[in-house]
């Protein structure tokens, strides 16, 4: 048989970070009053924060703005962490200040007197959790993002869940407006323009409320009147009209006012609780459940399209700011990034599982007995157990069919019925991941052998013969399960490996806030080009190109999907089968069989009809930028380009 071999490279997928706001709306004095503890929304971010913490673990950081603070104090902080568990060393950082002190004395102090003692402990406070996608991982690159200025109002600090793909053009805007941007990241972007309009918004009510205007204020009492009646949706609506991407975006103003937006395709999640003691945002609705110990119900989702505004008089509003597009969550926040602790999200995982039941079986040619599942990695359990459970319902419905057959007949004996009626889906911890095991060595043979031990096997859970099946989330390089899964489990000795998909194979670059832009790197796009050049096809990889270079000059709103010529010439199964040669290791002593069963579109949909966010599946994007992506990721792969596509 004919080997494959898929290009090396990292497993490792930079993506969606996380956000955390905490809006007090009573005093700190009354929160140790009610709930004993001056610092109780200081804890309810540290809570949504370290509940989050699988969105960021590149950097951390936090801004706080302190309300009523005396003439010449600071009144807007921010700290930044990029080293290693950054939520811990930021809260420790932020409580220092009271480690020498008792309880008794703590709880003595007034909310000023903390607020002196504490620079990061505010009314109002704003978390994120990093996944570098764009730039370093260092603390300059870790939000949120701080723009300066003498005036309280005029101060803005910006941070956000997001991807642009126009985030260059947007920078040349800046440059046309006659300003001189430091950075051109995605985050440095979104704060100039925001903070532009911020600066257009005060011009417009200082002219209409001035010196020579029909209320003619002046002085202090000019500047309070302008910060009570600055219109952040309005400045919001002026700076997001071209911004093209997936996005949650939090911004705190000096003065105490808050502004949390959503993309308007829903791209990105945001969640809100509130009640009269606290509004509070956060990107998983979970965290906040957890935070504030409510029920799931009482968590609504900002709408897309819509932004939250809080000011500094406790004020509320939800409405729109920008043009909505057709809805399309991200399901890959439900398949893989978020936790699974939410109630809906752990429903639609076992769903995925549940609904590649008949095809698991038929894969196994429904020899149950001598079939082990289990799972890897630790987050497609809830699948593997939806799996394990429709496999059991399915064996007792078509047992059950047989043992009534035999009671009709009369040939009905005891082995039979003890059969029926034990038979079911046999499953193991076949593997424990070694989280502790770091493959720093850079000899790459080294390195590859230590990689092939991150995780352990339970051996004496497979029998001689015996057909093994894992469930993973999802597959996306394949180097993993090549380097380290499938080697791993080949020690076990099975007659063959099973690798089973909760998620369909990805085929398209994602730019909303997943790292996944460099086409090449996605295995189901290298067995689609491998089963091309076998066909003797490789013209149409030339075809492709030529077609993708006479739309380079065009708006992203007139590019096409010409990609998916490539994928339109195989059905999910033979991908399937090229994807399963391509995944075991040249190295690999083991000579059993492989195979792969992806969940397919229809599986996927059923199981989440409410998140249609699928063009890493299907290569039909959100917005327009997409497919400008899509275009760049298949040029960049001609020329060997490993650049990142927007």
């Amino acid at each position: 048989m004919k080997r494959y071999r898929a290009t090396p490279m990292s497993d490792r997928i930079s993506h969606e970070c996380g956000l955390a706001v905490v809006r007090l709306l009573k005093p700190l004095d009354w929160y140790r009053e009610a709930h004993g503890d001056s610092l109780w929304g200081l804890r309810r971010l540290f809570l949504l924060m370290e509940k989050q913490h699988n969105r960021g673990q590149d950097g951390a950081g936090i801004g706080a703005v302190r309300f009523d603070m005396p003439a010449g104090e600071q009144y807007l902080s921010r700290l930044r962490s990029a080293k290693r568990n950054p939520i811990e060393r930021l809260f420790d950082t932020v409580m220092k200040p009271l480690r020498n002190l008792s309880m008794e004395k703590t709880d003595a102090l007034s909310g000023l007197d903390l607020k002196r003692r504490m620079p990061h402990l505010g009314e109002l406070m704003l978390g994120h959790l990093r996944y570098g996608t764009h730039g370093g991982r260092t603390i300059t690159a870790c939000h949120p993002y701080l723009r300066k200025n003498i005036v309280a109002s005029r101060n803005l600090a910006v941070a956000g869940n997001f991807n642009l793909t126009n985030s260059k053009l947007l920078f040349e805007e800046l440059m046309e407006y006659g300003l001189d941007p430091v950075g051109d990241s995605d985050t440095q972007v979104v704060l100039e323009k925001i903070g532009y309009y911020l600066d257009r918004e005060h011009e417009h009510l200082a002219a209409t409320m001035g010196p020579g205007s029909f209320r003619a204020l002046e002085g202090r009492e000019l500047a309070e009147t302008v910060s009570a009646e600055l219109d952040l949706v309005r400045v919001l609506r002026n700076a997001a009209d071209r911004f093209d991407g997936g996005y949650v975006f939090a911004s705190i103003v000096g003065n105490g006012d808050l502004l949390v937006c959503r993309d308007p395709a829903g791209i990105r999640p945001a969640f809100l609780y509130r009640d009269d003691t606290v509004v509070s945002v956060a990107s998983e609705r979970a965290a906040l459940v957890t935070a504030f110990n409510v029920e799931p119900d009482a968590i609504e989702e900002l709408p897309p399209a819509h932004a939250l505004e809080v000011k500094r008089n406790g004020t509320i509003r939800i409405e729109p700011f920008i043009d909505p597009l057709p809805v399309r969550k991200c399901t890959f926040e439900r398949i893989y990034f978020s936790r699974g602790n939410d109630r809906d999200i752990y429903r639609e995982r076992k769903r995925l599982g549940a609904n590649l039941a008949e095809r698991v079986l038929e894969a196994i040619d429904w020899n149950i007995d001598d079939t082990v599942f289990g799972f890897i990695p630790n987050t497609a359990e809830t699948a593997f157990a939806g799996l394990r459970e429709e496999i059991n319902a399915v064996l007792r419905r078509r047992n059950g069919e047989e043992l009534w057959k035999r009671i009709e007949a009369g040939t009905v004996t005891r082995d039979d019925v003890d059969r029926l009626i034990r038979t079911r889906a046999r499953s193991e911890k076949v593997a424990h991941k070694d989280q502790r095991l770091r493959t720093f060595i850079t000899h790459d043979a080294a390195r590859r052998d230590l990689v092939s031990h991150v995780y352990d096997v339970t051996r004496g859970t497979i029998a001689e013969g015996d057909t093994l099946v894992v469930v993973d989330d999802s597959i996306v390089r394949g180097t993993t399960l090549r380097e380290s899964i499938i080697t791993m489990l080949s020690r076990l000795s099975p007659r063959r490996i099973v690798v089973v998909s909760s998620a369909p194979p990805i085929m398209y670059p994602d730019c909303y806030g997943i790292d996944m832009s460099q086409l090449g790197r996605f295995i189901a796009f290298e067995a689609a080009v491998s089963l091309i050049r076998d066909a003797g096809e490789a013209d149409l990889l030339d075809e492709v190109e030529a077609r993708c270079l006479e739309q380079t000059d065009l708006a992203p709103e007139r590019m096409k999907n010409h990609v998916a010529a490539i994928y339109d010439r195989f059905p999910l199964e033979t991908l399937s089968a090229r994807i399963a040669d391509l995944i075991r290791s040249d190295r690999l002593e083991w000579s059993g069989e492989i195979e792969m069963v992806y969940q397919d579109l229809p599986g996927l949909h059923e199981a989440m009809p409410g998140h249609t966010g699928d063009w890493y599946f299907t290569g039909d994007y959100p917005t327009p930028g997409g497919y400008r992506v899509l275009n760049t990721a298949y040029l960049n792969w001609r020329k060997n380009d490993e650049r990142r596509s927007y």
